[in-house]
């Protein structure tokens, strides 16, 4: 196994050991890097002399965190000083922002190390972009955290930063076969995140195992770790409104996976999202659109022909949404999330899926996030584990999802669900 197949817990051990040095790993992913990446074409920038001189730097320096000297992956809507950050929009080519966001302050106060910046879809949207699935490069990564996905799934770097406003970390994780975490609404501080809607946008870490996600939510959101479970969960398989929507490849590993929980002790019991939840796997995109259609304000009235035709119709859209409608629509989502934590009083968590099949056979579209929305209306956690394979061979996944502020005891069972799923 070569140092950049590491996971982010197996690295930080060898770090701390003794038995690896930073620099020999950020070489290992930097050496990957060069090997894959006209490929699968994860990366925006990379400085390899900056990363390299900051990895020497730490070799003998106090140990920061159970991170230390571990490199991590940016979306390019996340700002760095020291790299540019241009959200994959020509009219931002060349931008370098003058401070780092929170998000990147706070890993490298943990010691981290900034590998570089990952493609992003255009203002973080639904425009493709150029990142190929490292599985299969005639097969979509996902979006918009497409080049977040793609670089951790194809070992060219341990960890990564993502940002979820409707799918955009559970869905690529999902296609390239990675685990991934959308914290709980507000977890990660998003100043210096490129904004789009103030109500949905949420930072998210992909890796390569549930217990990397739980010491990045240590260093990022500043929680603790769960203890053990001293029983077997309480599941609710929950289908939701759009269960047609999913190929019947998809259906059979969901419907899979909660049978195996059950033999491995689980309770497992159907669940109903809350009357009228119904409504939020559409109306989502109403509270998105006029969020977004506003953040973007000045991109579109300024410079609307540097936009793709693909974002500029969304844009056109989300300015005919009217106060009144968002209005109504935020109140609804509010009264669907009190009954929702009432509901999952009775659960641990959630079994449903991470999306509607393996990666679509299209570099045209990102895929669809109806598996996603209404979870990140609702602000609650959400963890994508990866297993089993599609009709085309490509990755399959199951989604986790918890109540408000569970995210630690949603890593601890996803870890025990990642354990009986391999058995």
């Amino acid at each position: 196994m070569g140092l950049n197949e590491l996971s982010l817990v197996e690295a930080a051990k060898r770090i701390e050991r003794g038995e690896i040095t930073p620099e020999a790993l950020v070489n290992a992913c930097l050496d990957r890097i060069a090997e894959r990446e006209e490929k699968v074409r994860a990366w925006a920038h990379i400085d390899r002399k900056l990363v390299i001189e900051e990895a020497r730097a730490l070799e003998g320096a106090p140990r920061e965190s159970v991170l230390h000297g571990v490199p991590f992956g940016i979306k390019d809507i996340i700002d760095t000083a020291d790299l540019p950050t241009e959200y994959n929009s020509p009219i931002y080519r060349g931008h370098r922002p003058k401070a780092d966001a929170a998000s990147v302050t706070l890993l490298k106060q943990a010691g981290c190390l900034i590998l570089g910046k990952t493609v992003t879809t255009e203002f973080a949207n639904n425009h493709p972009s150029q990142t190929r699935n490292p599985h299969n490069p005639a097969h979509t990564p996902g979006g918009s955290s497409s080049g977040s996905a793609a670089a951790v799934a194809d070992f060219m770097v341990p960890a990564a930063l993502g940002t979820q406003t409707g799918g955009s970390v559970i869905r690529p994780a999902a296609y390239c076969g990675v685990y991934a975490i959308k914290p709980t609404f507000g977890s990660i501080n998003r100043a210096g995140t490129k904004m789009l809607s103030e109500a949905l946008d949420t930072i998210g870490i992909m890796a390569r195992s549930a217990d990397d996600l739980a010491l990045c939510m240590q260093v990022l959101a500043g929680r603790s770790p769960a203890s053990e479970p001293s029983r077997a969960p309480r599941i609710g398989f929950c289908k939701t409104p759009r269960w047609s929507l999913a190929d019947m490849a998809t259906q059979s590993h969901v419907q899979n996976a909660a049978r195996v929980l059950a033999l491995a002790g689980a309770e497992v019991r159907d669940f109903e999202l809350p009357a009228g939840s119904e409504q939020l796997f559409d109306n989502h995109k109403l509270i998105m659109g006029y969020e977004t259609a506003r953040a973007l304000g000045w991109e579109y009235f300024a410079h609307g022909e540097k936009l793709s035709a693909t974002l500029k119709a969304r844009l056109d859209e989300g300015w005919k949404v009217t106060r009144a409608a968002y209005d109504q629509m935020r109140e609804r989502a509010r009264e669907c999330r009190r009954a929702l934590a009432d509901a999952m009083r009775e659960v641990d968590f959630l079994l449903t899926p991470s999306a509607p099949s393996e990666a679509p056979t299209s570099l045209a579209t990102t895929g669809d996030p109806v598996f996603n929305r209404a979870w990140t209306l609702f602000g609650v956690p959400c963890v994508t584990i990866p297993g089993g394979e599609g009709t085309h061979r490509l990755p399959l996944a199951v989604q986790l999802v918890g109540p408000m502020e569970s995210d630690m005891a949603l890593l601890r069972w996803a870890s025990w669900v990642s354990q009986k799923l391999a058995n």
